[in-house]
């Protein structure tokens, strides 16, 4: 049922600069670890600015089964699964870093594989991620740091207005507790493991660093999303603004989303959109489509579809920036406490996603649903009902970020363009 995918036209210098530099940066890493020195496989809800501070890199999960789905293969790294016992329905995203370093043969892995690590680092905010972990952790015979999820009960609905300086009280103490508790069990882990040392002020001027570059992308993602027409395609939003969160609070990374930002304005100033024929703005709910990013430009000529908004540029501004760091711990734990509540999971989710639906003029929705991934799926129907109550008509696509094995570029055109035609009007 797969089709060849297209590449996605991506219109920014700056996403040309920082390809280059993940690229780069990927090449110095294999070529450290080689030479001995430490580095950590991390999800991505995870405080990755511990290792920053420590001076360790890190292969974030999400980001690396990514890069396989983009190189086209990790549909023969599923059927190695399935090959091995493991049912079908696993959680593909999760598990497709796990499928690459299982499989013996090496010759068509990126880079031939990652290298041992010196650990591994996971939140159990889902049902898969201790077995995915602990798996990869044996199959490379390093340890692996469970954090804890806890439970949230502050379920308050405009959580997006207070996460810069009212996250004491939104995230909770208790949770923060625990959360700083297990921190500095990972940090003494980590110090164990590489021989580095952790420093509580530089981990301070880190945060500071992030939040300057989480408010440079907060600008732009205004630019982005509040422009008509937009700007600046998801194609190029998605890779200018999680590659430097991968390497946030880095003075690259700053200066890299000043670069992106400013880039922007310069294209609102000379009235430059993703397309010429904007008629319909839609929102992305869901992972990037990452085995056939193509797909996003594919109605922009025949229904003036342009996909102005994903949760990716947005989140910037109120996931990340954190004020008042007398506890810089503390308030690292705050960043990774609600992550996944708020982008999967009601009311958080919903509630965001209308807001941010009328803030960008939203017309239509598209939310992706992958099968195998529970935790990615929990509100969508909350979502899908909220929005839709907001006068925005929503499609669901049952299809999965890293897998195409069920994925039909032309199927999926017809049935959008189908839901355009018939629920939007232009």
């Amino acid at each position: 049922m797969t089709t060849t995918p297209t590449v996605s036209r991506k219109d920014l210098v700056s996403t040309a600069r920082a390809t280059a530099y993940q690229k780069a940066h990927v090449q110095q890493l294999r070529e450290q670890v080689q030479s001995g020195e430490p580095y950590a496989i991390c999800n991505a809800d995870t405080p990755h600015e511990i290792f920053h501070a420590m001076d360790i890199p890190i292969v974030t999960n999400q980001w690396w089964a990514a890069y396989i789905a983009a190189k086209q293969l990790s549909s023969e790294y599923f059927d190695f699964l399935q090959s091995q016992g493991y049912r079908g329905n696993v959680c593909r995203y999760c598990s497709l870093g796990l499928a690459c370093s299982m499989n013996p043969d090496k010759s068509r892995a990126p880079w031939g594989g990652l290298p041992k690590p010196s650990l591994l680092c996971a939140r159990l905010t889902c049902d898969c991620i201790q077995r995915v972990f602990s798996l990869w952790a044996k199959e490379f015979d390093a340890p692996f740091f469970a954090l804890e999820g806890p439970g949230w009960d502050n379920r308050d609905p405009r959580w997006f207005e207070k996460t810069r300086y009212e996250w004491e009280t939104l995230y909770q103490p208790h949770r923060l507790d625990l959360m700083v508790a297990e921190m500095k069990d990972l940090i003494r882990l980590t110090e164990q493991r590489t021989g580095r040392v952790f420093s509580e002020a530089k981990l301070v001027d880190l945060m500071h660093r992030v939040n300057e570059q989480e408010e440079l992308l907060a600008d732009a993602g205004r630019l982005a999303c509040e422009t008509t027409p937009c700007p600046v395609a998801i194609t190029d939003q998605m890779p200018n603004t999680m590659i430097p969160q991968w390497h946030r609070g880095s003075e690259w990374a700053v200066e890299h989303a000043r670069a992106f930002r400013d880039e922007i304005a310069e294209r609102v100033r000379q009235g430059q959109g993703v397309s010429n024929n904007e008629r319909v703005r839609m929102m992305w709910i869901g992972a990037g489509l990452w085995h056939d990013p193509g797909f996003y430009n594919a109605l922009e000529e025949s229904h003036g579809a342009v996909f102005v908004w994903s949760m990716y540029l947005p989140f910037a501004g109120v996931g990340y920036p954190r004020y008042g760091l007398s506890d810089p711990l503390r308030a690292l734990a705050s960043r990774v406490a609600g992550m996944n509540e708020v982008l999967h999971l009601p009311p958080w989710m919903n509630t965001w996603m209308v807001s941010e639906a009328k803030r960008s003029k939203i017309d239509a929705a598209l939310i992706l649903v992958p099968k195998g991934s529970k935790h990615s799926v929990s509100g969508i129907k909350f979502t899908k009902h909220a929005l839709e109550q907001a006068g925005v008509p929503v499609i669901d696509v049952w299809a999965d970020m890293v897998d195409s094995r069920e994925w039909s570029r032309e199927e999926f055109v017809g049935m959008v363009g189908k839901f355009l035609d018939e629920r939007v009007k232009r």
